[in-house]
């Protein structure tokens, strides 16, 4: 029974042409597995929204599936790219306002482009924030030159939401184990270390105010608290922060809980970040609508903090009406 109303945040489409950036990823999918996918990732009306509905999820925020174009080696391209992609997801979301919101996707080939078409996108369309589906080629976000975009954040007052990325850079400790490569084990750690070069390198002192969100129960990091801590007193590098280590989940870094239906999981995230820092999503259509919505019904949270997961946190977060503000 699904009695509590959900915002869900990390739910994918794919934009007409697309489907290119993907094609490494869904090669290893069977013939009906990737039809299925597809069906999915192009719906915004009958299956959508009736999974929706069936799990009492009340409003998603969408966000263009990995990688895009941050896999584009043409920066003009993919500037152009994005900003068509953005025009596409505003169309659709208008069709459905009450159900819907959008996530910009950004092209940081171009770091001032980045923040100019998530101004552009908030501003014009409405949008709640930018998803980044993980590194640019490669490239990192911590260092100076990435600052335009991370202020603009902040002052937009939106998160940005950091998808996984294949590997820059299979290290050697998996070559031959390509099963590791992926969702099962090298996405999360691949995305938690690009969390991590953010907060050490600096970009949450800089920009106090800024909001990062990471799925897939923080990718492991929530649970790392206390050692990185204890380890970062013993060994700084010559790197300064202004606060612990810690100190940065719950406050610059939200977790959701995309891809994880595990309570025992669940109760540890929210153990170390806080009720306000844990927030409810699916990975839709990669994951079940229907089992995260029977997860979080089931999980051994009292009635505060099951709605604080499930709404409450990203109505405050993205300014929605209703619920616990």
């Amino acid at each position: 029974m699904n009695r509590t109303p959900k915002i869900a945040l990390e739910e994918h489409f794919s934009a007409p042409g697309f489907a290119e950036y993907s094609v490494g990823f869904t090669q290893l999918l069977t013939p009906e597995v990737r039809a299925d996918l597809g069906a999915r990732l192009t719906d915004f009306d009958s299956q959508r929204i009736g999974e929706m509905d069936a799990g009492n999820i009340e409003y998603v925020v969408l966000s263009q599936t990995a990688p895009g174009v941050q896999a584009e080696a043409d920066a003009a391209l993919a500037i152009r790219r994005a900003r068509e992609n953005n025009e596409f997801l505003a169309e659709r979301v208008a069709r459905h306002p009450t159900r819907y919101g959008a996530f910009a996707h950004v092209a940081l080939q171009d770091p001032k482009a980045a923040a100019d078409e998530l101004e552009r996108t908030v501003r014009e369309h409405g949008f709640k924030g930018a998803m980044v589906n993980g590194h640019t080629l490669g490239r990192y976000y911590e260092g100076t030159a990435f600052d335009v975009f991370w202020e603009r954040a902040q002052a937009l007052d939106v998160p940005i939401y950091l998808h996984p990325a294949s590997f820059s850079q299979v290290p050697a400790l998996l070559e031959g184990m390509p099963v590791l490569h992926g969702a099962t084990w090298g996405w999360g750690v691949e995305t938690a270390g690009h969390a991590l070069r953010l907060l050490f390198g600096g970009v949450f002192d800089r920009f106090p105010r800024l909001l990062l969100l990471l799925g897939h129960m923080g990718e492991f990091l929530p649970f790392q608290r206390w050692r990185m801590d204890s380890r970062f007193a013993a060994y700084p590098m010559g790197v300064e922060l202004a606060r612990k280590p810690s100190e940065y989940f719950g406050s610059n870094i939200l977790i959701t809980t995309s891809g994880v239906c595990s309570a025992p999981s669940l109760v540890g995230a929210i153990g170390e970040m806080g009720a306000e820092g844990v927030l409810f999503s699916v990975d839709y259509p990669y994951e079940s609508t229907a089992q995260a919505c029977e997860f979080i019904e089931q999980a051994p949270l009292d009635d505060r903090t099951r709605a604080l997961v499930c709404h409450g946190n990203a109505r405050r977060i993205f300014k929605l009406a209703g619920g616990d503000r």
